[in-house]
């Protein structure tokens, strides 16, 4: 039987490292703080900006909601975040994507300052997590498969790992985080040849190809840790479920993480830290 990494005691240590840094901040009279941009109201969206609010406010940082009409203009979003950017008292800043089509899906990516940019929305960002600038931040999610690899002591350096999607959001960054850490790495997608036999020589098996259950036995090895970042919908058993096939895969491997309760419950816990390192930045700290 695998062990279970579940997200639970990784929020808890980030939890005690940054609260620490959030008082010390108030001492100065700065509170760490997030500006969510949501257009419209769509459920995912407003479910992440719950459960985010109660994270930050668990560390002391706190969230600013700017609710925008789904039919708002084009001049009078770029007016909103350039009044984001120039507002001192915000430190990080979270646009809920996709945009309407009439705003355009990138057209964040031009307008968001990158030093308020913490889930890496910008190709300043982005650049930063390839060229390890560090101007930016990575994405929050990619970021947070790293988070648990390093409390579990998952050894990365000279392993071999394979990530399964090549997204600009979670695949490539999380491959780029890992050959960070000197990891050997290979990007498997749908084009690969016998994507079955590469991911199951790894020592590092990510899932991120948003495909309810594809990863099955066959991809794994019995010294394998397989980190699940799908978050697909279940409709037979009614639930949320990853690209790995659990109840199939973990019998056989040494390592994984739970869907829900792994990796998707980290990511406000690397948000939070994000914006917090903002905040510092800003204060010079």
């Amino acid at each position: 039987m695998a062990e279970v990494l579940r997200g639970a005691p990784v929020i808890q240590a980030m939890k005690e490292r940054l609260i620490p840094e959030v008082e010390e901040l108030r001492k100065k009279g700065i509170v760490p703080t997030l500006a969510i941009v949501r257009v419209g109201e769509r459920q995912e969206d407003l479910a992440y900006e719950r459960g985010a609010k109660k994270r930050f406010e668990t560390i002391g940082a706190q969230i600013r909601v700017v609710a925008l009409p789904g039919d708002i203009l084009p001049e009078d979003f770029d007016k909103t975040i350039r009044e984001l950017n120039e507002d001192t008292s915000v430190h990080g800043i979270l646009v809920f994507a996709p945009l309407p089509d009439h705003l355009g899906k990138n057209r964040a990516r031009g307008l968001v300052d990158p030093k308020k940019d913490v889930d890496s929305c910008t190709e300043a960002s982005l650049a930063g997590v390839f060229t390890g600038s560090g101007t930016g931040y990575p994405p929050c999610t990619a970021q947070a498969v790293m988070e648990i690899l390093h409390y579990y002591g998952v050894p990365v350096e000279g392993k071999k790992a394979a990530v399964i999607g090549r997204s600009l959001i979670i695949g490539r960054p999380a491959a780029q985080l890992l050959m960070a850490e000197n990891a050997t790495v290979v990007n498997l997608h749908r084009k690969t040849l016998q994507p079955e036999q590469i991911a199951s020589q790894a020592d590092i098996l990510v899932a991120a190809c948003g495909e309810l259950r594809l990863v099955g036995p066959a991809y794994t090895n019995p010294d394998q840790v397989v980190i699940d970042v799908g978050v697909n919908w279940d409709s037979e058993k009614g639930g949320i479920a990853g690209d790995v096939d659990f109840d199939a895969v973990e019998p056989v491997v040494k390592a994984i993480t739970p869907v829900p309760g792994g990796v998707g419950s980290v990511t406000t816990s690397v948000l939070a830290s994000h914006v917090i390192d903002a905040a510092k930045k800003a204060a010079g700290m």
